[in-house]
């Protein structure tokens, strides 16, 4: 074989990658930056981190798309998605039946629920029927808000923040009786910022499943799928998983 051949062989190939390279389509990814650990802004370096970061790293190169990342509160992505703004979320989304008319979603690849949080010595909530009458917080757009529209006959007092951190703070300076929220989030706060401060009381309410949301009719459902379920085969869910949240449950 030439060596002319060779190096005709070989800028072949380095066109070809490049050519590759230069057609993986850009999608617009959206998150929410408050919703820690799975996504908030690494004050040091200005980057989106956490454990959804890292997932939506793993699934556009392994679905075959590179990304630019947006912010924006929690309540506007749902909305981004249906007006075509915005391709693909990742930001803890709940799975319903209610998003899934007028959003896709992947396959589940994070279990969770709602959970109460309350002021660490406070013995007067311990279930979700003490929060009857009370000021209680949670997100704007939230499953948790609807569920204690839904459940909760004394209502009045729940009141929505647009972000986790405001709620929080209102619960530590006692502008608010208790939080309810994302459970993983409640959890992490508790045992970082709030350690000492808070406290999680209580079962976990509405078992609920986080998906990946993109716009309706999108092709990428199906690589996007592939890409979760190669990530949680060859064991690199489960490092991202422990890297966040520590060790894994067995039935996870």
């Amino acid at each position: 074989m030439s060596t002319k051949w060779l190096k005709t062989l070989g800028a072949g190939l380095a066109l070809s990658v490049a050519a590759s390279t230069v057609s993986a389509e850009t999608l617009r990814v959206v998150t929410d930056p408050s919703f820690v650990p799975f996504e908030m802004m690494d004050q040091e370096t200005g980057e989106m981190i956490g454990f959804d970061m890292d997932i939506i790293s793993e699934v556009a190169e392994r679905a075959g798309f590179e990304y630019n990342l947006q912010t924006m509160d929690f309540n506007g992505i749902i909305p981004a998605l249906q007006t075509g703004n915005v391709d693909i979320a990742i930001a803890g989304i709940t799975i319903t039946e209610e998003r899934q008319q007028i959003v896709d979603f992947s396959d589940p690849y994070y279990d969770s629920g709602l959970r109460i949080l309350v002021r660490a010595n406070n013995s007067d909530v311990d279930e979700l029927s003490d929060l009857e009458g009370k000021k209680v917080g949670t997100k704007i757009g939230s499953t948790s808000y609807d569920f204690l529209m839904q459940n909760l006959e004394s209502n009045g007092g729940v009141t929505p923040y647009p972000g986790s951190s405001d709620m929080y703070m209102a619960l530590m300076s006692r502008a608010i009786d208790a939080v309810f929220y994302d459970a993983p989030n409640v959890g992490y706060f508790a045992s970082t910022r709030g350690e000492g401060r808070v406290k999680t009381v209580g079962q976990l309410y509405e078992g609920q499943q986080y998906g990946i949301a993109l716009k309706k009719g999108s092709k990428w459902v199906g690589p996007v799928n592939e890409a979760l379920a190669s990530i949680k085969g060859d064991g690199t869910y489960k490092t991202i998983y422990e890297k966040w949240f520590g060790p894994m449950p067995e039935d996870k």
